[in-house]
């Protein structure tokens, strides 16, 4: 049977549709107004002075360590469950991605590991907000400020969290966004940067040009007769990692519903904790009590995870595995040091369950109803960890 249910689908409506609509009736297709906005009413939402518009989370990860000096061979702190644009950001700046283990609670990022590994070379540390739980932030800058790291956000999963009232993308000296078609804020494609420095977000949009000193939006100000339209200097090497106004016009409509979006996906992880809390087989997430999370995925995690997999799979219902530890592939075995006993204990345990603005209360009950009737012919809990020894 084909999934029926995914377990992620963007949502929109016809406005992102008409947004679009109207960049490409404008004939201003690139980096132009729409842009412009999207940058200042962003850091309006997340409470930071500057955001810095760019085509992927993967180039604000890769431009926000670029402003860090003496990086070249410096170690930065980062988890292993992430994507892997994570710590390929930290291999493309020369650096060396020490991997720290997951709080086995909230999935993030352990801030006791990272004292533990922090060295003289350490430089900074790289924060996932896994699942859209914001890390324990209040730590790990505790942590920084002793060490005098910079800390850096990956808030990919994260767009529109807070930690203890503040919105992520206000609290760190940067912070870096995806808007992925999977993700809370969708575009198709596209991420930002957020920082309160105001050198950094002038030499970051010089960076996601090329190294040009002014973009072809700014060159296109007509309003003072003295500066030459076409003239612009090249001030060192950058990227082509610009945002479009074609993305910028779908962000936008997606910003507005954000705070809408996020609460029918916390409906939907309540349904979840309701409908499952009674099954001591079952593991679910922790949410602390300090924190508003995006809910950008809901885990659980059991013994003979495949076999659970495959059964909702046979019922039309999608899951994910997120993520395969980054220090288990081939390419980052040279950087591990010593084992991450709980990152390698949880993540054979893990599964993602669909989350989704427009998935259905009668969805989700099919879902909780797949996964109790599952006990009724499988072995789980104990007798299921027994079979897989």
């Amino acid at each position: 049977m084909s999934d029926k249910i995914q377990v992620f689908k963007p949502a929109h409506s016809e406005e992102e549709v008409e947004a679009v609509a109207e960049v490409i009736r404008s004939g201003w297709w690139g980096q132009g107004p729409k842009t412009a906005e999207l940058e200042t009413r962003f850091a309006e939402f997340v409470g930071a002075k500057h955001a810095v518009s760019v085509n992927s989370a993967t180039a604000a990860l890769h431009l926000s360590l670029m402003l860090l000096p003496d990086l070249a061979g410096a170690e930065v702190i980062s988890p292993s469950m992430t994507f892997v644009s994570t710590n390929h950001a930290i291999l493309l700046n020369g650096a060396i991605p020490v991997f720290a283990d997951m709080d086995p609670e909230t999935l993030c990022i352990d801030p006791a590991d990272i004292e533990r590994k922090v060295t003289p070379r350490t430089r900074a540390i790289m924060v996932v907000h896994f699942g859209g739980h914001p890390a324990e932030l209040d730590r790990i800058h505790q942590i920084a400020q002793a060490h005098n790291l910079v800390v850096i956000e990956d808030a990919a999963h994260a767009a529109g969290a807070e930690y203890q009232g503040h919105k992520i993308g206000s609290i760190s000296p940067m912070t870096t966004f995806s808007f992925h078609p999977v993700k809370n804020l969708a575009t198709g494609d596209g991420g930002m940067l957020t920082t309160d420095n105001a050198e950094w977000d002038k030499r970051l949009r010089k960076l996601r040009w090329c190294g040009i000193s002014r973009d072809t939006w700014s060159r296109s100000d007509t309003s003072d007769a003295s500066q030459y339209s076409w003239y612009y200097n090249v001030e060192e090497l950058g990227y082509k990692y610009h945002m479009n106004d074609i993305m910028a016009a779908i962000a936008l409509v997606q910003l507005r519903k954000l705070p809408e979006t996020n609460a029918r996906r916390r409906e939907i992880c309540a349904m979840y904790d309701d409908g499952l809390r009674d099954l001591g087989w079952l593991e679910r997430t922790v949410t602390r009590p300090d924190v508003t999370t995006s809910r950008h995925n809901y885990v659980v995690r059991m013994e003979g995870r495949d076999a659970m997999m495959a059964y909702l799979r046979e019922r039309g219902i999608a899951t994910g595995m997120h993520y395969i530890p980054n220090h288990l592939y081939e390419m980052y075995k040279p950087y591990v040091t010593e084992p991450l006993p709980v990152t390698e204990r949880e993540w054979l345990r893990m599964i993602t369950l669909p989350v989704y603005p427009d998935l259905s209360d009668s969805q989700v009950n099919q879902i909780i109803e797949s996964i109790r009737a599952y006990a009724q012919t499988h072995p789980v809990g104990e007798q299921a960890s027994a079979l897989s020894q």
